[in-house]
């Protein structure tokens, strides 16, 4: 990037503000700041940014290092999809290679370069994403979401006698892991202990770095286990795919599909059982049948996507976007949250969304999430499974003490305490069974019957005794068959209250 470039607007990165300039606090060349002070409400700046410099603004990382944030829904689908301007690699970033982003820079996790198909271009994407996709397309949905209603009722039976609960820590952050852990083919290795470093190591704590060593340590283990024993699992179908994935590739790819499914999943989980539990409007659609659970959750990938921005792509060339120069070797970073709220595409936000995908919350393009189904399936029957159990949970506090932990990337709910009436365990493995079909309902007669005949008196005719006759019995009419009822017609008289 040439010093021009380095402010992205083309003024002296080293120039501050002048004292008393409405501009003064801001880093060099006036430009904002995605952390520190200047970003406690990323929301809010998002739409200074928009007012001042439209779809696509010149924003500053940590270290002051420039970048743009694409906060236009078109933009952002542009970039995306014109892999031939914009690409993911970061080796290409003119800040990095000159410098001014150092090894230690906190956001270096989500800049390196890895060669897998997150970042790769060309026939190498295609291979390697070649391999995931095909991979994701021999998972049983239905299958899956056996194992979330399992993991659902198992996970609830932990707190249901107590009458409460925290729906973050107890719920959200684990049910995806469980699931995953069944779909990757290690369901032995989901504990309390892989959830948390987990966690602690999207969170970048201090132990981040041992937590992200015990990880890999599990998936290194379920490769070299696969690769011996194949099974019907992603992992094992990923080794079998035609792309011949070595195993240190397999591990860093089941790597990205577990944390990116993780915490995509865990924050959506937690911000549609807000919504449901907080807006009036949506509990009262779900109660009364106007919505479905898997629109709740569309509703929230709109209002509230699990990744606020994603780093980041990369200028293949110079270019045009949003109205503003962009220089080959710029950074833009993918911007979900403030896209979504575009006001050309949204312009009154509190619209109904139902039924509407074109969200930004999985991307889109060659890099579009190629999990999304799955990351849906656990939030729609978890979320369902959760409120089918306890029907009647209420939240624990007002709704004005809920707090968030905010970064540039993402904006996670910390605690969402709930209360219910205390419910007894259930056999998480009882096999399913077929209530007693009640007996069907007499015919209706709609308006008023005829008045019966009254049989009328014959006549005395004698008869001679050798005469005498018996007449045949009356048979009653045979009652019409009764036609059995399949699986469909005893669910709706069960769903109806027969």
């Amino acid at each position: 990037m040439t010093p021009e470039s380095h402010s992205l607007t083309g003024t002296d990165p080293t120039a501050g503000p002048p004292p008393g300039c409405p501009a003064h606090g801001r880093g060099p060349g006036g430009l904002h700041r995605l952390y520190g002070p200047d970003a406690e409400d990323l929301s809010s700046l998002y739409d200074r940014l928009r007012d001042e410099h439209g779809p696509v603004a010149p924003v500053l990382l940590h270290d002051d290092v420039p970048m743009w944030v694409v906060l236009g829904h078109t933009e952002n689908l542009h970039m995306l999809r014109t892999p031939s301007q914009f690409c993911r690699d970061s080796r290409i970033w003119t800040p990095l290679n000159e410098g001014m982003v150092k090894p230690d820079h906190p956001l270096m996790p989500h800049i390196a370069w890895e060669p897998i198909c997150s970042y790769a271009e060309g026939d190498e994407h295609l291979r390697l994403r070649g391999a995931v996709t095909g991979a994701m397309s021999t998972i049983d949905h239905r299958g899956i979401r056996r194992h979330i209603n399992r993991y659902t009722q198992r996970l609830v039976n932990q707190f249901c006698e107590e009458g409460s609960a925290d729906l973050v820590s107890q719920f959200a952050e684990h049910l995806p892991m469980a699931v995953m852990c069944e779909i990757l083919g290690m369901p032995e290795e989901y504990n309390d202990r892989i959830v948390q470093a987990t966690r602690d190591m999207l969170h970048g704590t201090e132990t981040a770095i041992a937590s992200h060593g015990y990880v890999m340590g599990a998936l290194q283990r379920l490769t070299e286990r696969r690769r011996k024993q194949p099974a019907e699992d992603f992992t094992s179908q990923l080794m079998a795919h035609p792309a011949r994935l070595t195993d240190d590739e397999v591990t860093k790819h089941i790597w990205v599909v577990l944390m990116a499914a993780y915490e995509a999943t865990a924050t959506l989980i937690a911000n549609v059982l807000r919504m449901v539990l907080t807006d009036p409007r949506f509990r009262a659609q779900l109660s009364g049948g106007q919505m479905t659970v898997p629109e709740a959750v569309e509703q929230s990938l709109w209002d509230e996507p699990p990744f606020s921005t994603v780093f980041a792509y990369y200028a293949k060339q110079d270019t045009e976007l949003g109205g503003q120069r962009v220089r080959k070797g710029d950074g833009l970073l993918f911007a979900p949250a403030p896209g979504n709220v575009d006001p050309r595409v949204r312009p009154d936000l509190s619209a109904n969304m139902m039924g509407n995908r074109s969200h930004l919350a999985f991307g889109g393009g060659p890099h579009e999430c190629p999990g999304q189904d799955i990351a849906r399936a656990i939030a729609d029957s978890g979320v369902d499974a959760l409120l089918m159990r306890l029907p009647d949970v209420e939240l624990d506090c007002a709704e004005e003490e809920l707090s968030w932990t905010e970064s540039i990337a993402s904006r996670h709910l910390v605690e969402l305490p709930v209360k219910f009436l205390r419910k007894p365990p259930q056999d998480v493995m009882q096999k399913p069974g077929h209530a007693a079909v009640p007996q069907p309902r007499p015919a209706w007669q709609v308006g008023t019957a005829p008045p019966q005949a009254q049989p009328q008196p014959t006549p005395e005719v004698p008869v001679a005794p050798q005469q005498v006759t018996t007449a045949p019995p009356q048979t009653e009419a045979a009652p019409e068959p009764v036609r059995p009822m399949g699986a469909w017609r005893r669910f709706l008289r069960w769903w109806r209250g027969y």
